[in-house]
């Protein structure tokens, strides 16, 4: 009896190591998944920074116009935003599609709205 619970003492043991080394290695390669992922999002970050510095060169071409620099500006905001939500969200990515897509689309409906507004403002006078 004695020799058997030695043996089963050693057996839970051997598991309970092969437990904890097996949950150090997928830490280890999560860990490294991230830093992945934090690097792809800082060399598309930075790409997209690049091309609207270029866009916005091209745009101004001598011309000093702040509306359109910062309208490119915002726009690349959100698309970095865009791509960050996507990489942390908690929801499936069905779901946070979804959700993004009707939260552009009220955003977009205000934006119409305003503007549209604006335009009929501007004809008036």
């Amino acid at each position: 009896m004695k020799k058997f619970m030695k043996l089963l003492l050693g057996a839970s043991l051997f598991a309970l190591e092969q437990s904890e080394r097996a949950t150090r290695q997928k830490r280890g390669r999560l860990s490294e998944q991230l830093d992945d992922l934090r690097d792809l999002a800082q060399e598309k970050y930075e790409a997209a920074a690049d091309r609207v510095a270029r866009a916005t060169k091209a745009l101004r071409k001598g011309h000093e116009n702040h509306a359109i620099r910062n309208t490119l500006r915002f726009a690349a905001g959100v698309g970095v935003g865009v791509g960050v939500a996507l990489l942390t969200a908690p929801a499936k990515g069905k779901e946070t599609r979804m959700a993004l897509n009707e939260k552009a689309q009220k955003i977009g409906g205000n934006v119409r709205k305003r503007f549209s507004s604006h335009d009929s403002l501007a004809t008036d006078h």
